[in-house]
């Protein structure tokens, strides 16, 4: 019998980007996040054209990890997508991307994970990703965002 005991986190934080909440949303598809995450290149396995849906399947290399990915909820009039992720060897779990407008320029993005460890390794990510770590990943998203030319 294995002594791993897989540990688990659950972390939250908002931001405000400057876009109209539909555009907004816009960046949390995994098209969308091409125009300002570093090194984000989706792979998109179905459908192949990357159309964003719900059962969207895709892979990533982001971050020197391999993970696969699947658009679990995809409803754009409601700004809220949500992904299963799994990076295998470490971790797996989801991301919930929540835009609500603050008028018409203004959305508050918030992102939750929820994650659990697969290996020790797995274990040692997750320890390192305190409240204060995530709150600065997080705010490492709206930095870059806002380095962006807004769609016209």
């Amino acid at each position: 019998m294995s002594a791993f005991r897989a540990e688990h986190i659950e972390r939250s934080h908002h931001f405000v980007v400057e876009r109209p909440a539909g555009r907004a949303f816009e960046l949390f598809t995994p098209e969308g996040e091409r125009a300002w995450a570093d090194g984000w290149d989706p792979t998109y396995l179905h459908p192949a054209d990357g159309t964003p849906q719900r059962g969207m399947v895709f892979t990533t290399g982001h971050g020197g990890e391999h993970t696969l990915w699947t658009m679990t909820r995809y409803e754009p009039q409601a700004g809220l997508v949500e992904y299963q992720r799994i990076t295998p060897g470490s971790r797996m779990g989801s991301v919930l991307v929540q835009c609500t407008s603050l008028g018409a320029s203004r959305t508050r993005v918030t992102v939750a994970y929820a994650l659990t460890a697969l290996t020790e390794d797995g274990n040692r990510v997750l320890r390192g990703m305190d409240d204060a770590k995530f709150q600065a990943f997080i705010e490492d998203w709206e930095r870059a965002i806002a380095g962006i030319k807004p769609a016209a």
